[in-house]
């Protein structure tokens, strides 16, 4: 490093320490992978070049919702060619168990199958068609059994995959005896397919003493590695996981990609042969679990204001044959049973019941979406009920920021902006004129109906399994300047690798295009905590954070040794590091830092402050912070037929100091257009023998771009830091806007009531498909009754 720099260089170095830094938090990046998306060079696991000797795995499905295999011969699987290996349990060297937090869910069935669609053998080939093709040729004998396939048959015998948890506060029957004004209801919320474009897929490598090298597409690195080792029968450190993106994930990968990495661990140790598979699309939605369908009960009792006085509410959700995530995810469900408003004296009960289909699994709101749609429902009763606008319903019901702001889980409610969110919104959007037009629309057309809904959210931020609040990451500096980054995050299309990059950019004050992030790695980052519960910024941009501060105070320290200096005289901005009055390049001090024998990689280690949840009690604080959002949403209805349209939607969204203006506004589109798929086209169906019949694109429907209003308005709420030591300030995004949606769901209804002068609820189950919109306009004009 040379203290006597020519006057020019010394120029130009100023001048560009000076200008900033152009790429750190806060600015608006493109996805680090974008260009790749858009061109199709991005590589995924089923894109790497083909290894000498690869075999390709397919699994023989289960026909049965419930039976008991009586004959299971694979000898003719051998005779297709091509065919190399067929394993069954009996080929499992370790645990043939790959249940995420208990036993009981089978890698391969071994007496019996419980659902149907559960893997019973994977016959390993040179191509796909031969597995496929020696799959067909597999002789299994069955001997069916009593299936239980609906939700209400299971909670009324008692069959769960947990016992009930409860949330209690106050005496809720004794409020309810001394209510003004009470109601009763239920109703059904469906479930939802992830519908990721990449399906579950994994490649096996296999190495010297027992090492497995897996290429996984998971949410779930450590799981993944934990239960390759479990079924192999070998311990961890022998098994990597390298997730470099994911084609999709919305929780669907969260648990359920390990069971494809266990049967390719399997057969590429059985072999000595690298081992891939992926699971054809109709496989994939039959194997895999889906967003839990919920029935709800409720009885509640209101003032004449509307505002609650007892709330119980009873929560069953469908959790499949097995536990999986189902206990957590019913948990959410309660927590946010109460959206934005204080109940009163509350009861609510969680039901897990145990059912004979795909055991069902994370996804995006985990169980959070379920609550707020069951407490939406209940505040448009009410609304019909005492003829109020329903959104001067909601905010009569708001939590208060002095008083009224404890949860029914008693957590306090701070920093609340659902006043300063629901105004500045209902303004922006012009609700109050819009309603007026709106009810003179419908009282002048008898056959086509506007709908008009305003809904908030509040969702709270952490894994409510508190010890999963952390993560780590590496930093490796170059002599030079440029870093290499490693995280426990996984990529899958949100942009956290952009995001957890801007983080380190903005530490180290160097440009984004000097940080190369590599592949999530559990040789590098260990013991990582899912990509799930919005954590991912949250929780790996903190730990980044943590260690780029320690590189930095390592240089520091080091210049300041070097030039006598006080640690305030060194400044970095730029990729240039000023000493008192000379400026240095970035590369210059890492070089110099190499000379000096000053290490430059370091690790950071987060964990999220104060989370805790006694749940015997059902009281704690869960969350660390709450995120606020608001959405406004009109419909068009034709009375005749169903059919609907989205006219328009206003949303204006809380993202605390948004680290990325761009990825958040992306989020959020993206998340309210999920949410509103969920609520309104995505309908699951099962036959009578449990049978998933929604089983591909052409009887499945997700929302296109023909469904997103040609009217979208997406603000983020401005100047509103968090007050919690989050990473820079901000909030989570992943998964509170998908909340939004349930304002579209909320407007149907509205539409709906329209046709009985809004005197009467049509407490449509969800999804609100143009069938059900259709029946419940028949109900409130009396044209049936006998319909469904």
């Amino acid at each position: 490093m040379s203290h006597n720099r020519p006057q020019l260089n010394e120029t130009l170095l100023k001048t560009q320490f000076d200008a900033g830094i152009q790429s750190g938090v806060g600015r608006s990046r493109k996805h680090e992978s974008a260009d790749k998306h858009v061109s199709g060079e991005a590589i995924y696991i089923d894109d790497k070049p083909d290894l000498p000797g690869l075999l390709h795995l397919c699994p023989l499905l289960s026909p049965h919702a419930h039976a008991r295999i009586t004959k299971l011969d694979v000898q003719p699987c051998y005779a297709v060619p091509g065919v190399v290996s067929v394993l069954t349990w009996r080929d499992v060297p370790g645990s043939n168990d790959v249940g995420p937090l208990e036993p009981g869910d089978p890698l391969l069935a071994q007496e019996k199958v419980e659902y149907l669609g559960q893997v019973v053998i994977a016959v390993a080939a040179d191509s796909p068609e031969a597995a496929r093709a020696g799959v067909e040729a597999a002789i299994v004998e069955y001997e069916a059994l009593p299936a239980i396939l609906d939700v209400c048959q299971a909670l009324e015998q008692g069959l769960f995959v947990q016992q009930p948890h409860v949330h209690q506060r106050g005496d809720a029957d004794a409020a309810l005896a001394r209510a003004p004004h009470r109601i009763q209801g239920s109703f059904h919320i469906g479930g939802q397919e992830h519908f990721y474009l990449e399906t579950q897929t994994a490649l096996v490598i296999p190495g010297e003493d027992h090492a497995l090298q897996v290429f996984s597409s998971t949410q779930n690195p450590t799981e993944v590695q934990k239960l390759v080792a479990e079924v192999m029968g070998i311990s961890m450190n022998n098994v990597t996981i390298d997730m470099r993106r994911m084609g999709g994930g919305f929780g669907g990968k969260e648990t359920q990609a390990a069971g494809v990495a266990c049967l390719c661990a399997i057969a590429a140790r059985q072999t000595r042969r690298p081992a891939k598979m992926r699971l054809a699309r109709r496989d994939d939605m039959r194997i895999t679990g889906k967003r839990h369908p919920f029935y709800v009960r409720y009885d509640v009792g209101f003032d004449d204001t509307g505002r609650f006085c007892g709330v119980k509410l009873d929560l069953a959700g469908n959790c499949g044959f097995s536990l999986d995530l189902s206990g957590s995810i019913v948990d959410r469900a309660m927590f946010h049973a109460d959206n934005a408003y204080y109940l009163g004296d509350a009861l609510i009960t969680g039901y897990r019941c145990r059912t004979n289909i795909a055991s069902n699994t994370a996804y995006r709101g985990f169980g959070g979406p379920q609550g707020m749609v069951a407490i939406e429902q209940i505040m448009d009763h009410i609304a019909r009920e005492l003829q109020l606008d329903p959104l001067e319903l909601r905010k009569r019901n708001y939590y208060g920021k002095q008083d009224r702001n404890i949860t029914h889980y008693h957590q306090q409610v701070e920093d609340n902006l659902l006043d300063e969110i629901t105004n500045q919104l209902e303004t922006s959007s012009e609700y109050t004129v819009r309603r007026a037009e709106i009810q003179a629309f419908n009282a002048a057309n008898r056959v086509m109906k506007r709908g008009l809904a305003l809904t908030p959210v509040k969702f709270g931020i952490s894994f409510t399994s508190s010890f999963l609040n952390q993560a780590g990451a590496l930093i490796l500096i170059y002599t030079d300047g440029t870093v290499q980054l490693n995280h426990g995050g996984t990529e899958m299309g949100q942009g956290l690798n952009t995001k957890v990059a801007q983080i380190v950019a903005e530490v180290l004050q160097i440009d984004i295009s000097h940080i190369q992030v590599t592949a999530t790695d559990t040789g590098k980052v260990p013991n990582t905590s899912p990509t799930a519960a919005s954590s991912g910024a949250d929780l790996n941009g903190k730990a980044a954070q943590d260690a780029a501060q320690t590189l930095r105070d390592r240089l520091t320290a080091m210049l300041c040794k070097l030039h006598q200096c006080e640690a305030e005289q060194v400044n970095f901005s730029n990729g240039i590091v000023r000493v008192r009055e000379q400026h240095f390049t970035f590369a210059d001090v890492c070089q110099q830092a190499w000379l000096n024998q000053v290490p430059l990689s370091a690790t950071g280690f987060y964990r999220v402050p104060g989370i805790h949840y006694d749940r015997n009690a059902g009281r704690g604080t869960p969350f660390y912070y709450f995120s606020y959002g608001a959405a406004c949403c009109e419909v068009l209805l034709d009375t005749l037929t169903g059919e609907y349209r989205l006219l328009r939607a206003d949303i204006l969204h809380d993202v605390g100091a948004s680290l990325n203006p761009a990825i958040d506004i992306g989020q959020v589109e993206g998340g309210f257009v999920q949410g509103m798929g969920w609520l309104t086209c995505e309908e699951l169906v099962w036959n009578d023998q449990g049978r998933l019949l929604t089983d591909g694109p052409a009887s499945y429907k997700i929302p296109a771009i023909s469904d997103v209003p040609a009217d979208l308005r997406v603000t983020l709420v401005e100047n509103r830091k968090n007050p919690q030591q989050t990473v820079f300030h901000s909030k989570a995004v992943g998964e509170p806007p998908f909340m939004l949606g349930i304002a579209v769901w909320c407007a149907l209804q509205d539409a709906v009531a329209s046709v009985a002068d809004y005197r009467q609820h049509p407490l449509l189950d969800a999804p609100a498909t143009p069938e059900r919109v259709f029946w419940g306009v028949q109900r409130l004009s009396g044209a049936d009754d006998d319909l469904p």
